[in-house]
């Protein structure tokens, strides 16, 4: 499985002692071989090709990408919500009152046309390079 998260050393503005490292790696960011993190800038990939689809809310983001990955994919609440932040403060993404399927008030988020863009674009830049992954990890089977 791989897991999306946000890192409990990001952000920090003094410098971490060694134990203060090992501490936080031991209780936040330690993971079983089968967890992984994912590649810089998926997890903004995955969220503009969902809001494709359809516009969601946080939560529903988060189990759109665990289903459609057949849970090989998760995403943590702490690093959703500041990527949505991001996106929204970039242009990418429009948010807009709502209210969830359990009846509750939420942020429904949508693309925007400079999503889609942004989208296209980063489409292409991923296909070009999963082909090259793929040509490498062909060569280390032969």
């Amino acid at each position: 499985m791989y897991t999306v998260f946000r890192s409990a050393i990001a952000g920090r503005k003094r410098q971490m002692t060694d134990s203060e490292i090992r501490s936080a790696n031991s209780t936040h960011m330690v993971k079983s071989p089968e967890r992984r993190d994912l590649f810089a800038g998926a997890l903004a990939f995955m969220i503009l090709h969902s809001l494709r689809v359809k516009p969601m809310h946080g939560y529903a983001l988060i189990k759109q990408i665990k289903l459609v990955s057949d849970d090989q994919l998760q995403v943590e609440e702490g690093s959703l919500y500041p990527a949505l932040q991001r996106m929204l403060r970039e242009g990418s993404l429009e948010s807009n009152e709502g209210i969830s399927a359990k009846g509750r008030p939420t942020w429904i988020y949508r693309l925007t046309k400079a999503g889609i863009k942004h989208l296209e674009t980063e489409m292409s830049s991923y296909e070009k390079m999963f082909i090259g992954i793929t040509r490498v990890l062909a060569v280390a089977k032969a």
